[in-house]
């Protein structure tokens, strides 16, 4: 396993729809190991494969599995593994949120998403898998599909912001 090199803006990398992978071979599996390590490395809660210069619809998400499991200090992190990932079902009920990206440091935006999402690709090893996720592992479902559709958090933001300027303004009142 090797970190990768996480691209930033304005890569263009970012904004291209990636395409379908067809070969689930030894080269995917190294990809996928090293793109856990890089997120973990990063940190991060999520990566996909644009992020380190690569047009393949690959995620890789390490979170609670539960919503009630954000709340326990000791609750395991699940990693889920996605390759050609489409979400096939969403929730009508909308969240919003503070997101961030590894691509796009130093910015944080304020994001609606759905607060539940069904998705199915297929794992790893070219297996169907079907996720039912919700609330934060949700919203970390949608942020790295749309990575794979070159749609950056940026661009679904109510409004963007410097995490350093929000904490000096809460500082100052």
């Amino acid at each position: 396993m090797a970190l990768r090199n996480i691209v930033t803006l304005p890569d263009p990398a970012l904004k291209r729809k990636a395409h379908a992978v067809t070969k689930f071979d030894k080269s995917l599996q190294t990809l996928i190991d090293d793109m856990v390590e890089t997120m973990r490395a990063a940190p991060g809660v999520g990566l996909a494969a644009p992020q380190v210069g690569l047009s393949e619809r690959v995620i890789v998400i390490e979170y609670f599995e539960k919503p009630e499991d954000e709340e326990k200090e000791d609750a395991p992190k699940k990693v889920w593994t996605l390759v050609n990932p489409e979400i096939v079902k969403a929730s009508p009920e909308m969240l919003r949120g503070a997101e961030g990206c590894l691509s796009i440091p130093g910015l944080m935006g304020e994001v609606e998403r759905h607060a539940e999402v069904h998705v199915k690709g297929l794992n790893r090893h070219g297996k169907p898998a079907k996720i039912k996720a919700q609330g934060w592992l949700a919203r970390i479902f949608q942020h790295e599909i749309d990575h794979l559709n070159g749609i950056l958090f940026t661009e679904r933001a109510a409004r963007v912001w410097q995490p350093e300027q929000q904490v000096e303004a809460e500082q100052e009142v």
